[in-house]
């Protein structure tokens, strides 16, 4: 097995906890799913949230769905003008034997122009 990243970006309409957790929540489903993802292989979660996203942190919603032993971390995205707001972005690290070109970044609703 090798360390790789996988990447993964979803945008909220407002700042308020449950969006944030559920957005972020159903962003990591997806990325659990699309790249067949055993929790246990996960070595680690960096999220970042843009500077009008401050209601909840995004590894509430990994910690809802079991990740208990993650190490995570969240942090505030670079405020770029112009750049996407109320946008939640994510880094995991994963324990994988897939190829580089083979994983499935993941970038969901407003978040999807990050990605053409």
């Amino acid at each position: 097995m090798i360390l790789r990243g996988i990447r993964g970006a979803i945008t909220v309409q407002k700042n308020e906890k449950k969006e944030i957790v559920e957005a972020t929540k159903e962003l990591l489903e997806k990325i659990i799913s699309e790249n067949s993802i055993e929790v246990e292989n996960v070595a680690s979660v960096i999220f970042t949230v843009t500077e009008d996203l401050n209601a909840e942190f995004p590894a509430v919603a990994a910690r809802t769905i079991g990740w208990l032993d993650t190490p995570l971390l969240c942090t505030r995205e670079i405020n770029v003008p112009g750049s996407l707001p109320r946008c939640i972005r994510v880094l995991l690290h994963v324990n994988t034997d897939k190829k580089a070109a083979d994983i499935n970044h993941i970038y969901l609703k407003e978040a999807k122009i990050l990605r053409r």
